[in-house]
């Protein structure tokens, strides 16, 4: 007769677990969804948009320097400044100027 109550009681203990676990995986995919996946966006746009800097195009830095690309070497651009050149590396470029694809 007490044999049934204690197996009803560790049933219920089962199902707690399960509920306790499915609103953690939901918030979990919530959070993916609505800050890493747009964050991987953005790092392969601004990635796109530094390799697409060819010799000649106009760029703004970081730091809001603007100047011209003068030479590439393989991680860093060199800029011309009005009459100076400035080395920066290409993740210090945030923006091409001239484009109006947006």
């Amino acid at each position: 007769m007490y044999t049934g109550v204690l197996f009803a009681q560790e049933s219920s203990g089962g199902s707690s677990a399960v509920a306790f676990l499915f609103p953690l995986l939901i918030m979990g995919g919530l959070f993916y969804v609505l800050l890493i996946l747009p964050q991987r966006r953005r790092h392969k746009k601004m990635d796109r948009m530094r390799s697409d800097i060819t010799v000649g195009d106009e760029v703004r830095t970081i730091g809001g320097i603007i100047g011209t690309v003068v030479a590439e070497q393989d991680d860093e651009f060199t800029i011309d400044i009005g009459g100076q050149t400035m080395r920066v590396v290409k993740r210090a470029i945030s923006e091409k100027l001239g484009d109006d694809e947006e």
